[in-house]
């Protein structure tokens, strides 16, 4: 069934998607890491991909930045495409000293200003929560692999220009009680809760307000490879 954004076939997708925000990730994983990888969206050039991950199949798509974009697409694939399982694979900046650029989070909650779950759902929430499950098997699969990944507290923002009238970042991490920020996770939850299914969400920290570190554009799309290989061995024990 094509809908509005997604051009793919019924059976096209795997039962677990990548979703890097990157139409160029998306596009890097597949033809770096998946086996016979074949294009199966490309609507708006938001590319969308399956193949097979040491054997097992394996989608991995492009959400765009925001949680408009990553609304439409994550509600997508699970009420049309019948994915049951969506791991954002993405960059954040860090709030926190011990949160370094390069190092590998996952979200244990993800808080928003943001009013999508209240338009979307009626759900007033400003904290919402990853699946338990999907966390367990990402914590389970570092831990075999020798990964550090570190468990965080996500500020899923509408803005990435902030009036400075808005407050310091500094004051918004104490009052929020949040390690890094980031634009989709809080949407891509709520979705995933909506609708019975289930989400988890790791990020590579890619710039620090602590350390005043930042990543090229170039090394955000192609060297967060730490972070992918994780993705897809967990996305294989699912």
């Amino acid at each position: 069934m094509a809908t509005p954004h997604i051009s793919a076939k019924d059976s096209d997708f795997a039962k677990t998607v990548l979703m890097p925000g990157d139409p160029l990730r998306a596009k890097f994983i597949a033809e770096t890491f998946l086996t016979d990888a074949r294009l199966v969206t490309s609507v708006r050039n938001v590319l969308g991909y399956t193949g097979t991950y040491k054997g097992v199949p394996v989608s991995v798509m492009a959400s765009g930045m925001g949680m408009p974009s990553i609304g439409i697409y994550s509600y997508e694939l699970f009420k049309f495409y019948g994915v049951e399982n969506i791991i954002r694979i993405g960059s954040a900046g860090s709030y926190r000293e011990w949160l370094k650029v390069m190092d590998v989070t996952l979200a244990e909650s993800a808080y928003s200003n943001s009013t999508y779950a209240q338009i979307q759902g009626g759900c007033l929430d400003r904290n919402i929560k990853p699946s338990a499950e999907l966390n367990a098997a990402i914590k389970h699969t570092a831990e075999a692999m020798g990964i550090e990944c570190k468990m965080s507290v996500v500020h899923s923002s509408d803005v990435f220009y902030a009036d400075p009238s808005q407050g310091t970042w500094q004051e918004l991490a104490e009052r929020t009680g949040t390690d890094c920020v980031e634009m989709e996770s809080f949407a891509l939850f709520h979705n995933a809760n909506a609708l019975g299914k289930r989400a988890a969400c790791l990020l590579t920290i890619s710039d620090s307000f602590v350390d005043h570190v930042e990543l090229t554009a170039e090394q955000r799309q192609n060297s967060f490879t730490e972070m992918m290989t994780l993705a897809l061995e967990a996305a294989i024990k699912l």
